[in-house]
């Protein structure tokens, strides 16, 4: 896992929108949005959209239009890989 990764999922332990993540860490869009595609790739990320309570799989082409208006939630296995670093 990565520091950038490490950060975001730093954050997730409650349900925050991607602009709270992105004001928060100061990470550029395109940044950003990659390092959640890898954390979701592994699990360790849960999407939400079009509210914080409702969970969606993650599709690509959908994160690509619309991933600026998801929320995220760190996983069991996110929340288990960051607090055994």
């Amino acid at each position: 896992m990565t520091d950038q990764e490490y950060d975001i999922l730093d954050e997730l332990y409650f349900v925050t929108s991607f602009a709270e993540l992105q004001q928060e860490l100061e990470m550029p869009e395109p940044a950003l949005r990659e390092a959640l595609r890898g954390l979701i790739s592994m699990n360790y990320v849960k999407c939400l959209f079009p509210d914080q309570d409702t969970e969606v799989p993650f599709d690509p082409d959908h994160f690509e239009r619309e991933g600026h208006q998801y929320f995220f939630l760190a996983s069991k296995d996110g929340l288990l890989t960051h607090n055994s670093r």
